[in-house]
């Protein structure tokens, strides 16, 4: 009798104990929905640089999930049926508007309710296939501005105070090259995460001032590393480095335009070869993801060597380091390389 009224009081004692971890997994996870088997929110993200910032901001809280898959070119994704099916489900879906079409479209059908678009985090500016200044770093201001003015950066898909975004403006998207413009929108994806998951959000805060220092640093070693150099012009395949020749006072002179489908003209080859003899440019730049016969034609023609830029829209065994700050460290020295940094 002693027995089993003692058996009796230890399974009422292990019911009671579940029934409050039940309650305290409950409680940890957000009113976005986070219901998985471990709890964690669920993350779609649309390619690696919102896929970066989702992991690095959102830590052990968050399972991501990426719509565009190593080795492919993210402009030219084309989604399956399962992966429209894990958009529908996910808890939060962070993507960039203007850069893949077929996600966009998806997207805007998902009905989840926190979807948040990088583009109205910051502000988009264009740039079409030649970009940059006559004036070095030290003319572009660094305290997260940039040179067009002071911005609020808005949150969770809202329009930005600076205007529309996306392919709606015909900016560019290429805001992750640029890691002060990174920063401004990593602020707003924390936020965002905060507000999906309010139990969480002093965890996104503080990773994501921990990424944002990360950055900072990263835009210092930039700064410093591209200050003094032989010529401040660069080729490159297609035009995605806009913003980075903005903010370090280069100049990008692009084979292709913004995206890297588009083929250029015998006029613009003839044109490339005048510039890089006059700016006594000594690299043509080409990429991992895309092809790059066009850009080695060109070196062979002109005489000119070739190496990678690599516009970071994915990683794979080719890329020169394992995430986007050991990638961006690379197109560092391949800058300093190529423009005869001192």
């Amino acid at each position: 009798m002693n027995v089993r009224r003692h058996i009796s009081a230890a399974a009422l004692a292990a019911t009671t104990a579940l029934g409050l971890v039940t309650l305290s997994a409950c409680s940890g996870t957000s009113s976005a929905g986070g219901d998985g088997d471990d709890g964690r929110l669920d993350v779609v993200a649309s390619f690696y640089p919102m896929q970066y910032l989702a992991e690095q901001i959102g830590g052990d809280h968050v399972k991501v999930t990426t719509l565009t898959k190593p080795g492919v070119e993210p402009h030219d994704l084309e989604l399956k049926p399962r992966q429209a099916s894990e958009l529908r489900q996910a808890d939060y879906i962070l993507y960039l508007k203007g850069v893949q079409p077929a996600v966009d479209e998806a997207i805007a059908q998902s009905g989840v309710e926190h979807t948040v678009d990088a583009a109205t985090l910051t502000k988009l500016e264009d740039h079409g296939t030649d970009v940059g200044h006559d004036h070095g770093h030290e003319g572009v201001e660094h305290d997260g501005g940039h040179e067009g003015g002071e911005h609020e950066v808005g949150h969770e898909g809202e329009e930005h105070a600076g205007g529309e975004h996306g392919a709606e403006a015909g900016g560019d998207p290429h805001i992750w090259l640029d890691p002060v413009k990174y920063a401004e929108v990593a602020r707003g994806v924390g936020d965002s995460l905060a507000k999906a998951d309010p139990a969480r959000a002093a965890d996104y805060r503080k990773n994501t001032e921990t990424l944002v220092a990360k950055l900072k640093a990263l835009d210092a070693r930039f700064a410093d590393g591209l200050r003094n150099s032989t010529t401040r012009t660069f080729i490159t395949a297609h035009s995605a480095f806009g913003y980075l020749a903005e903010r370090y006072g280069l100049d990008q002179h692009g084979i292709a335009g913004i995206g890297p489908e588009s083929e250029p003209s015998p006029a613009r080859i003839k044109e490339l070869q005048t510039v890089a003899k006059q700016e006594k440019v000594s690299t043509v730049f080409f990429e991992t993801l895309a092809s790059d016969r066009t850009a080695k034609a060109l070196a062979k023609d002109a005489g000119l060597r070739t190496d990678v830029l690599d516009p970071l829209e994915g990683i794979t065994d080719r890329s020169k380091g394992e995430d986007y700050l050991a990638v961006m460290e690379s197109n560092l020295a391949a800058l300093q390389k190529a423009l005869g940094a001192q």
